[in-house]
């Protein structure tokens, strides 16, 4: 019996053995599963799908993992955003989600409670787009010139995680393009041509850019911002109108390049059959080549995992910002929310975003509190000191601002608190028993009318009961 697909033999039969297919040589060796790997991997593309669509390099023919996430019947028109209230201090505006853009620049992780003040600026010194900006992220030199568009500020890096893992993609697809010559392989130079197209065909259905309309040249006001996350914790961020604006209010929408939807799902079928032959012709490669196909997707797929796993700030430019941390005396950790809230407070002399904002409950207690709280806060001002724990490294971390805090013996915001809490309620207990006080004589004197009036009732039936037992 020979060794098949088809004939079976079982241990014990005289037949019976383990069948390598090497021993053959690898002419029987199948893999046309192959194809299967070009789809593998939607979760490292759509990791970092939109960053990657700002720089031309997204045309570059390659080959792409999973490129059936880039082929949709609809693109996504914002992106995506954070989980967090964001309240304008002297504005007033209220969000209930970070913007994407922020969120890289200031979205550093922090514990329950903790509180922390950055200040963050638009540099003066943005240089003029260069040559490598033209060719790599298309940004328009005469840009500058426009009165209504300015240069986008916010930018794919250049020389990211992004870049070297799309150019990797590239070397791969003409190495194997080559050895489809060499081999004489015109399946596999097919399937090359198909899959490394179809990148360029995503490319250029999903390029965005980012642009930013140019503000009356006045003096901005100020735009402080609260920024209140899930777990208790606060971010202010001190920064002018302009910067508040478009870091967290101003609608941060995509602006894509193909702006018809009849054209992109036009696109995106054209992709779609593209990928599918692509496939079927990497199946009937010959078998060499589709060993080096395999080991391509393999380290490709590799690649652009390692990629989505690295922070999304090195993916950014956001050198435009300049970011400052700045402490509080007693440091970023609080033990419990009344701290935190309080240390908000301090840092930015107002109670008006706690409302705005609904940071707080609406009681009385709480409405008697932010008042003595914002009274205490605005008692204090700043120095010059070293940060404590610094999460933004920027500038001179011996010589930062830090907010001056009451001692606990001054002020303590848990135990005026409860102080307050005290007042109230024993206040409510007074109320109740004078309440209580005022209760009984009310019903004992409503029972004794009620009494009397019944006896008044009963007592006619009574005198014609007796009169007629006497009768």
């Amino acid at each position: 019996m020979s060794n098949s697909n088809i004939t079976l033999a079982y241990p014990g039969q005289e037949n019976w053995g383990i069948w390598w297919t090497f021993e053959s040589g690898l002419d029987e060796f199948q893999l046309d599963i192959v194809g299967f790997l070009a789809v593998l991997g939607e979760g490292s593309i759509l990791a970092n799908a939109q960053v990657s669509a700002l720089s031309r390099l997204f045309y570059l023919p390659r080959l792409l993992p999973a490129p059936q996430a880039l082929i949709r019947t609809t693109r996504p028109t914002t992106l995506p955003p954070f989980t967090a209230k964001v309240t304008g201090v002297k504005s007033g505006n209220v969000k209930d989600h970070v913007h994407h853009v922020a969120h890289i620049l200031l979205g550093e992780p922090m514990p329950t409670f903790a509180v922390r003040c950055v200040k963050v600026t638009k540099r003066d010194d943005i240089r003029p787009p260069t040559r490598m900006d033209t060719i790599l992220r298309g940004v328009n030199r005469s840009a500058t010139r426009s009165p209504e568009i300015v240069p986008p500020s916010v930018k794919a890096k250049a020389n990211g995680p992004l870049s070297w893992v799309t150019l990797l993609g590239f070397f791969m697809s003409v190495f194997i393009f080559i050895l489809s010559v060499v081999f004489g392989d015109g399946m596999s130079m097919i399937a090359t041509i198909l899959l490394s197209l179809l990148s360029t065909l995503v490319g250029v259905s999903n390029k965005w850019n980012l642009r930013l309309p140019r503000r009356p040249q006045t003096d901005a006001p100020p735009g402080d911002v609260v920024i209140r996350y899930p777990n208790g914790s606060y971010l202010i961020v001190q920064c002018d109108e302009d910067v508040a604006r478009e870091l967290y209010f101003a609608p941060e929408e995509i602006d894509y390049t193909i702006t018809s939807p009849t054209y992109y799902r036009l696109l995106s079928l054209f992709g779609t059959l593209m990928l599918m032959l692509g496939v079927i012709a990497l199946a009937n490669a010959k078998l060499q080549l589709q060993m080096v196909w395999a080991g391509a997707y393999i380290l490709i797929n590799i690649a652009h995992w390692v990629v989505a796993a690295v922070p999304q700030k090195m993916h950014w430019d956001l050198s435009c910002y300049d970011v400052r941390e700045q402490g509080v005396e007693g440091g970023p950790s609080n033990p419990s929310f009344t701290e935190a809230l309080w240390k908000a407070i301090l840092i930015t002399k107002s109670q008006s975003w706690v409302k705005n904002g609904k940071a707080a409950p609406e009681t009385e207690v709480w409405d008697a509190w932010l008042d003595k709280a914002e009274e205490q806060a605005k008692m204090y001002g700043t120095r010059v000191g070293p940060l404590v724990k610094p999460l933004w490294t920027e500038g001179d971390l011996n010589k930062a601002t830090i907010f001056e805090a009451p001692s606990a013996s001054q002020w303590n915001a848990k135990r005026a608190w409860d102080d307050l809490n005290k007042a109230h309620q024993t206040e409510q207990e007074q109320a109740r028993s004078a309440a209580l006080r005022r209760r009984p004589h009310t019903s004992t004197s409503s029972e004794d009318s009620s009494q009397s009036d019944e006896i008044s009732s009963i007592r006619p039936i009574v005198a014609a009961h007796l009169a007629a037992q006497q009768d």
